[in-house]
């Protein structure tokens, strides 16, 4: 099976921003590959380290509310 990588991608930084809070923290309970990629594409801070939450970045941010409400808001 082949999996599309930037799609769980896309889908992982939207999921983090159901977990938001304290304006662009976020809890890291997802799977450390993807969190790692979305770390390599600037849109979060290094997930390894003792914290277990990390920052969006402003990019991160503001991506992950579009990628929300894209996915997971019902539009009528």
């Amino acid at each position: 099976m082949d999996i599309d990588a930037d799609r769980i991608d896309d889908a992982l930084l939207a999921l983090l921003y159901l977990g938001l809070h304290d304006r662009d923290r976020v809890w890291k309970t997802f799977d450390w590959k993807a969190m790692n990629r979305l770390h390599v594409k600037g849109l979060i801070t290094d997930p390894v380290n003792k914290s277990k939450s990390v920052v969006l970045t402003e990019e991160g941010l503001r991506e992950s509310e579009r990628l929300f409400q894209e996915m997971f808001v019902f539009r009528r």
